[in-house]
């Protein structure tokens, strides 16, 4: 059995692939999905019932527009200051790693980009915390989960400004009040389907304000309008999202699968802090529960321990070149029992060397 830790495209299960892969052959009367009109009615409840699925598991609340773009989160990083910031406005930006930074990067263009709190001189090994949000922020923007150097932030400020996340990486793993924020958009690929799919939730009071035209494919307004497909969208991306959102559901939905990765997330932890090989790399009050990144004492020892992990089925487990050392990402899909098998190769591996 192989176990599947990589940062993302993410883990999908196992039904998923089966009813997508049936789906790719036979998705109505012959037709694939993958070669179906997405002017069908067929696709076109697919796109209804994805939103839907979306409204009902993060309990959107009234007053709020899913749409279904592409472009992934790095399109967003310009989308959101297009949509949002006034000519000469200044948006504040939480610094937390290097999807943050490449988010302030494209405010640049636009406007300026406030950083009101950056732990970069530590590396990004800890979340900033007892900052100010100027009142005259059109928005402030945090990036919800780092999944190069595995940090989460647990609470959000209260504030008056507009509150924007980039959750793309711990959406729909935790259970969050979607009223504390204006917007919110997420690459697909960590917890809800394949790449190719971002999915944006947007209170509709605060578009339409900044006084700058617009492309129609960057306006949110068009595609809220245009019911996510005012061009052709990512059919096969947003069908197996659909799929995947049905099983979250069937499962008990985000409190529940909460309870499972909080589960996965403190047992392989508490290996890291036990085991004398091996350390892990942020404040334990920050550590992310998607993306666990930990470093062994003796450095020469990672390559080996990397090698008997890929001999012994773990796939996906290399740091980022930024970090070093390790990184397992536990998706949603991602069992506990593959989380378990991580922690006895670590096991194993530390009474070989120590």
């Amino acid at each position: 059995m192989r176990h599947n830790f990589g940062a993302g495209p993410c883990i999908l299960p196992q039904e998923v692939f089966k009813q997508a892969s049936q789906a790719v052959l036979d998705f109505k009367d012959g037709l694939s999905i993958l070669e179906i009109s997405h002017r069908t009615a067929e696709f076109e409840a697919v796109v209804e019932e994805t939103v839907k699925l979306i409204k009902e598991l993060m309990d959107v609340p009234s007053g709020y527009s899913v749409v279904l773009l592409q472009g992934g989160a790095s399109l967003q990083f310009s989308m959101v200051p297009m949509n949002l910031l006034p000519e000469g406005g200044t948006a504040a930006y939480l610094e937390t790693g290097v999807w943050a930074n490449k988010a302030i990067k494209e405010v640049k263009v636009f406007g300026t980009a406030n950083v009101v709190a950056s732990s970069k001189e530590a590396n990004f090994t800890y979340v900033p915390k007892d900052y100010v949000i100027p009142e005259d922020s059109a928005y402030f923007h945090c990036t919800s989960n780092n999944t190069i150097y595995g940090t989460e932030l647990f609470s959000f400020p209260k504030t008056n400004v507009p509150v924007v996340c980039d959750m793309s990486s711990d959406i729909m793993s935790r259970v969050i009040d979607v009223s504390q924020f204006d917007l919110i958009y997420a690459g697909a690929q960590k917890n809800i389907g394949p790449a190719g799919l971002t999915i944006a939730i947007v209170k509709d009071e605060i578009l339409g304000k900044s006084g700058r035209k617009l492309p129609s494919m960057l306006d949110y307004k068009v595609h809220i309008d245009g019911g996510s497909m005012y061009n052709t969208p990512p059919v096969f991306s947003i069908y197996v999202a659909m799929l995947n959102l049905r099983w979250l559901k069937a499962k008990g939905g985000v409190a529940e699968i909460e309870k499972e990765n909080k589960a996965k997330a403190e047992a392989l932890y508490k290996e890291i802090d036990r085991n004398p090989l091996f350390k892990g790399t942020c404040a334990v009050e920050d550590r992310s529960r998607m993306n666990i990144c930990f470093v062994m004492e003796n450095p020469e020892l990672e390559k080996p321990f990397l090698k008997f992990a890929e001999e012994n089925g773990v796939e996906g487990i290399k740091g980022h070149r930024s970090v070093g050392g390790f990184r397992a990402s536990i998706y949603n899909a991602l069992p506990i029992t593959s989380v378990h098998a991580l922690i006895e190769l670590m096991q194993i591996f530390a009474e070989k060397h120590q």
